[in-house]
């Protein structure tokens, strides 16, 4: 029952954080309907890196998968972040689109980065305070 108190606490805050996080960016950037793409892949986002925290937290050692998970996400997100990047750059290069295409690639960056490092600090915690007590009691 942690494990399942522990992950939905974990999508509010972590959801919460990336959600404001792509608002601010809305607002800054003068956005329209073209972030309706970003707060979806907010969304996807949180519920993807809920799920790979929620299996992590089920391991015989959830501290280390915890860990493990984390520093995966993180380095499987930058890669595809800059992979997109790199693509909106190879197909086509001139100041314009690029000027108009980053604030895209920001507002699915940012918000997203945000999340996982939350949802990672949050379950690190719970983990690691539900491993202390076992170990007392």
């Amino acid at each position: 029952m942690r494990i399942f108190f522990t992950s939905l606490f974990a999508f509010l805050i972590s959801g919460l954080a990336g959600g404001l996080i792509a608002q601010w960016l809305a607002v800054a950037t003068g956005a329209e309907e073209e972030y309706i793409i970003v707060f979806m892949f907010s969304v996807l986002v949180t519920f993807v890196v809920t799920f790979v925290f929620f299996v992590a937290q089920l391991t015989n050692d959830p501290v280390a998968a915890v860990a493990t998970a984390g520093k995966w996400t993180l380095i499987v997100f930058v890669a595809l972040l800059l992979l997109l990047v790199a693509l909106i750059l190879y197909n086509d290069s001139s100041a314009a689109v690029v000027r108009k295409d980053m604030p895209v690639v920001a507002g699915l960056g940012l918000p997203g980065l945000v999340t996982i490092i939350i949802h990672w600090l949050f379950v690190r915690w719970r983990v690691k305070r539900g491993v202390a007590d076992i170990k007392a009691g």
